[in-house]
């Protein structure tokens, strides 16, 4: 009884701490959700503008830049509806929330497609590269960002999670990328990007439309016309099917393309291991027919039946079905080869390039340098010392002799370059006379300090 009742408490616990049911308020975040949805006025412009944003980022390859456009974008509005219509059966605001994304997706990609026709900076870089084609992590965040993405918009109060969603999901650059291709007739980039976009999106969906029916209980959409509630439940489930069953294809095919990649490296690591042979690079291309694992090795020939043995090893290793196709360095080889020695000569010259501007750069800086202290050294000879010997003779008569030079002095501590003025009187200066003297000469010679010395 006693073991009975903790498992009660803490059940009763649990069941407090993660309730997201009693602080929902499904109105409001109804209404907000709603309002989102269009694009007109403010709305618009706030998209087109972050789109020319991350467009900006993505040139340039700036990561910062593309995060800043994210926080602005008005992108989740849409795809929130989506899911909320699928989630209450609500048919109107399904075709309404799709017919605004179509709407924010057309004008995205072509505002993109046209900030990237008028830059002059066409070479694609790794920002845009990235966003190509979609990969098993793409999906979870997908999923997990609509999990909190209508969570947090459910709750009571404001909360700042969205633009953390938008930035997490990564709707935009997919977009700014499609809109590259689109500019640069690049349509591998284009149906890439905007596969990616709407497996995202989709995903989003999905886990919105979920989580308000199954968690929220959020109330559905109810007809005066029975048979009306029928048909729109009906089409409801009919776009849930043709929206879910894609998807899960799509993630299938994810999936065992990174199971694909992840083994086919296991395998190079562990069946390449060659004391007199090395892989200079190996590739895995997945293809649901015939998947293939490029190898090109440098060193000894590997034979017929060597290869043969390798590829017989694959099905052991998890990749039944692939076939293994090895380069080595022979006369099939000569464009790869003359690309490879292209791209070290191009390696070894900006290094070189980098080292010699760095010595430049030193040598500059110690000539610099040596020329100071020289000047410093020499400064006792460009002094007008008979002149100043002159001078000094008015206000000292007694004053015989007058040197003055600079002397290096080096001690424990190191060695310095001290201003010596010598002086030769006919008898001896009184103190104040000597600090006189000295404190003429410093203004004279334009010194920060000076030794006086009587002989």
């Amino acid at each position: 009884m006693q073991l009975s009742k903790i498992f009660d408490d803490l059940g009763a616990y649990l069941s407090g701490i993660f309730n997201i049911y009693d602080d929902t308020d499904w109105k409001g975040a109804t209404d907000d959700i709603k309002e989102g949805i269009h694009y007109r006025g403010a709305n618009l412009w706030t998209l087109i503008f972050a789109i020319l944003i991350a467009s900006v980022g993505l040139n340039v390859n700036s990561t910062a830049v593309v995060i800043g456009a994210m926080l602005i974008s008005p992108l989740m509005g849409p795809i929130l509806g989506i899911g909320l219509s699928l989630g209450t059966n609500d048919i109107a605001l399904f075709k309404d929330a799709l017919r605004n994304l179509v709407i924010a997706l057309v004008i995205s990609v072509l505002t993109s497609a046209l900030y990237f026709w008028l830059t002059p900076l066409h070479e694609a870089q790794s920002e845009l590269l990235a966003r190509t084609r979609p990969t098993i992590f793409d999906v979870l965040i997908a999923t997990f960002g609509g999990l909190i993405g209508v969570i947090v918009s459910t709750r009571e109060g404001y909360s700042n999670a969205i633009p953390g969603v938008a930035i997490a999901t990564a709707l935009m650059p997919p977009l700014c990328t499609a809109g590259y291709g689109l500019a640069s007739a690049n349509w591998e980039y284009f149906f890439g990007a905007i596969y990616l976009f709407l497996i995202n999106g989709i995903f989003i969906a999905l886990a919105t439309g979920v989580v308000v029916r199954y968690f929220l209980h959020f109330p559905m959409k109810t007809y005066i016309d029975e048979a009306k509630e029928k048909r729109a439940r009906w089409a409801i489930y009919f776009l849930v099917f043709l929206t879910i069953v894609p998807s899960v294809f799509v993630a299938i095919n994810v999936v065992n393309e990174a199971v694909f990649q992840n083994e086919a490296k296991a395998f190079v690591e562990t069946h390449f291991n060659f004391d007199n042979r090395a892989v200079v690079k190996y590739e895995a291309k997945f293809d649901k027919k015939e998947p293939i694992l490029e190898v090109t090795l440098l060193g000894e020939h590997l034979q017929d039946q060597d290869i043969m043995a390798l590829q017989n090893q694959l099905a052991q290793s998890g990749l039944l079905g692939a076939k293994l196709k090895i380069k080595q360095f022979n006369e099939d080889l000569n464009d790869e080869l003359a690309d490879m020695n292209k791209n070290l000569r191009s390696e070894i010259l900006e290094d070189l390039y980098k080292r010699n501007d760095e010595l430049i750069t030193t040598k500059d800086a110690e000539i610099t340098m040596l020329k100071k202290k020289l000047l410093e050294l020499s400064k006792g000879h460009d002094q007008p010392v008979d002149k100043i010997f002159k001078e000094l003779k008015v206000t000292f008569p007694e004053l015989l002799e007058f040197g003055f030079s600079d002397v290096i002095k080096a001690k424990e501590s190191g060695a310095d370059t001290i201003p010596i003025g010598m002086i030769r009187t006919k008898k001896a200066l009184s103190k104040s006379q000597k600090e006189k003297l000295k404190n003429f000469l410093m203004v004279r010679l334009e010194l920060d300090t000076l030794q006086l010395i009587s002989y």
